[in-house]
């Protein structure tokens, strides 16, 4: 198992991104969900952290995917289908941006379940000449998505490596994602190497006025007894891991709202574009 295989299993084997997002959509209050703590290390919050059924969120996924492709739903979203379409503006508008810089759209996208995105985003992308959507997921989510979702345009993979030995990919999606790795600086300095042409980062938490803070997530027992880290990043931090081969294009304010206890964060999306010269 390769690098980025073995952090996306990792990362994923103590928490589940769509299960707390499942929660607060079904059951209202922000509040009810939880960021505690301020762990000095990833194993340091791991031992306080329950996990979670992480069979149960793949079928609940599998269902509400179903339903989209079916024409039930207009879009699936963490594990919950919607009636009406809502489109992610600011994603879409970087995604255009990039087909309209290379002539095509190859996106290779990080930890994005069933293809949530993809379905969310494909009506607003039929302008495109050529698109292949690559999905970089947990084996299990691979196989169900490979089995019955899979499509000319769509496909999964169980590393980035893999996937890049398919194809060459003009932007790379981390939606929701990072703050979930257990060293999420590493993992950028890594995948900045592939020199991917866009990058863009949706759905992602920084810390207001301070260092990163690692705390654990907690979700209401209600809905589902788990608890597993989450990081929120200092944006210092993380944009200079960027300054050196990438420039800063355009930044939006993200759909998530949360903060750490005794904190306060804001969720960003960003797009990054390899420096040509």
């Amino acid at each position: 198992m390769n690098i980025e295989a073995k952090i996306l299993s990792f990362a994923r084997s103590v928490m589940p991104p769509i299960l707390w997002k499942y929660a607060r959509r079904s059951l209202g209050p922000l509040t009810e969900i939880q960021f505690c703590g301020n762990f000095k290390s990833w194993s340091e919050a791991a031992k306080v952290s329950s996990g979670y059924d992480e069979q149960g969120i793949l079928n609940k996924t599998i269902e509400a995917v179903r339903k989209v492709t079916n024409g039930q739903m207009a879009f699936e979203r963490d594990g919950v289908p919607f009636h009406e379409m809502q489109h992610n503006f600011p994603l879409v508008w970087a995604l255009m941006r990039a087909a309209g810089s290379y002539g095509r759209l190859h996106v290779l996208d990080f930890g994005g379940a069933l293809g949530s995105s993809y379905y969310q985003s494909r009506q607003l992308l039929s302008s495109c000449s050529s698109l292949k959507w690559a999905v970089v997921e947990q084996p299990s989510h691979v196989a169900a998505g490979n089995k019955e979702f899979a499509t000319s345009e769509l496909a999964f993979y169980e590393s980035i490596e893999s996937a890049c030995k398919e194809n060459d990919y003009d932007v790379l999606l981390l939606s929701g994602v990072i703050q979930y790795l257990p060293d999420p600086l590493s993992f950028l300095s890594h995948v900045l190497d592939r020199r991917i042409p866009s990058i863009i980062v949706d759905r992602t938490p920084f810390i207001a006025n301070g260092m990163s803070r690692l705390t654990v997530q907690h979700v209401p027992k209600r809905i589902y007894r788990a608890c597993y880290p989450a990081w929120f990043l200092s944006e210092k931090d993380f944009i200079a891991k960027f300054v050196r081969q990438y420039e800063r294009i355009a930044t939006w304010p993200a759909l998530d709202k949360h903060n750490p206890k005794g904190g306060r964060a804001e969720y960003k999306g960003f797009l990054f574009e390899f420096r040509k010269s």
